[in-house]
């Protein structure tokens, strides 16, 4: 343990520090912004606080200490030192600060951590020896999972991806996580001039320059739950996205086979190890009759790899994105099947 007789500062390249997803290190801070992003210590004493500041002031995060989820922190918009916890027993704990909002409502950097007087650092919490990497929309990112009131806002406040089936996925294998998803993507079309094909790649979502290093996580499953937007947009021909994408004619199967199927391989290439599961659900996608899941099952089946399967999670027939208990039910759904046909 690292003594102190007064306040310890832990600045954001402190290798006591364990960080979890796609994160860019800049100058003097790390920088937050896909959803699940995560930053984790170990110490022992009674406090911590944090020096971060979030670019629109629209970011929640979870503060997880000791496996206990205590009130979620809100930031703002100025660059200030934020109480996580106080008045802890004296004692080992673990403190994890969770991102539970996507990349839409902005960046969040992090600078240091200040513990509290007489409180120390310890080594950094161990990589969890599982990894399991995501590629999603909004049902990913947990939009609106925390609207009882039938709105389906979009807002951050009912945004929490600490609730989507992912995330609860992730925690029941213990595993490292990385989450690569922004609600309204599609992999042919989107409700905005960015595809997955497009995203998937980058460090900074929001930089075309910006590119990700894969070998610097290997995921040892990968699950993509995509197609619901393109589902829509297909079908609505004045969109500007259609327009920009397609022109005047929308695409054929053919064409909505051969696209997902680019994508999965391009997935495959970087991770040439990983057991890829190809998703479609809860939400109408999957409704009976849909042409959607006919389509993955036909891309999957071209590209002749034992270690590429799908998966599709039922239709939850409710009005709106997944509500908290529809998200348990795919988080349970999507365990039983990694258990029964997985080996990791």
């Amino acid at each position: 343990m690292q003594s102190c007789t007064a306040q310890t500062v832990v600045k954001s390249s402190d290798p006591h520090i364990h960080y979890m997803g796609r994160m860019a290190f800049k100058q003097d801070a790390a920088e937050l912004s896909w959803p699940g992003n995560s930053i984790s210590i170990n110490f022992s004493g009674t406090g911590v606080k944090a020096l971060l500041k979030d670019q629109f002031g629209t970011n929640y995060f979870k503060v997880i200490v000791d496996d206990s989820l205590l009130p979620d922190l809100q930031l703002d918009s100025s660059k200030h030192i934020y109480t996580l916890v106080s008045g802890l027993p004296a004692g080992k704990h673990r403190l994890t600060l969770f991102k539970r909002t996507e990349w839409s409502f902005g960046k969040t950097w992090f600078y240091q951590f200040e513990l509290a007087p007489h409180t120390t650092i310890g080594p950094a919490p161990a990589a969890k020896k599982r990894k399991i990497e995501f590629y999603g929309n909004s049902i990913t990112c947990g939009y609106a999972v925390l609207d009882t009131t039938g709105q389906d806002r979009s807002t951050a406040p009912f945004e929490d991806h600490y609730l989507s089936y992912a995330a609860i996925t992730a925690r029941h294998f213990n595993a490292e996580y990385s989450c690569i998803a922004k609600s309204g993507i599609g992999v042919l079309v989107s409700w905005f001039p960015l595809i997955m094909p497009e995203m998937f790649d980058r460090l900074d979502a929001t930089d075309e320059k910006s590119k990700w290093n894969f070998s610097q996580f290997k995921p040892d499953v990968v699950v993509i739950n995509l197609f619901q937007n393109d589902s829509w947009l297909i079908n609505q021909p004045q969109h500007p996205e259609f327009i920009h994408r397609f022109g005047s004619s929308r695409p054929t199967a053919d064409q909505i086979v051969a696209a997902y199927q680019k994508f999965v391989k391009s997935i495959r290439v970087r991770y040439p190890q990983a057991q890829i599961i190809c998703a479609l659900g809860n939400m109408d996608a999957t409704k009976k009759g849909s042409a959607w899941t006919g389509y993955i099952s036909k891309a999957v089946d071209n590209l002749h790899d034992p270690a590429i399967s799908t998966h599709y999670f039922p239709y939850k027939d409710t009005p709106g994105h997944p509500a908290k208990r529809e998200q348990e039910a795919m988080a349970k759904d999507l365990i039983s099947y990694i258990e029964h046909n997985i080996r990791w």
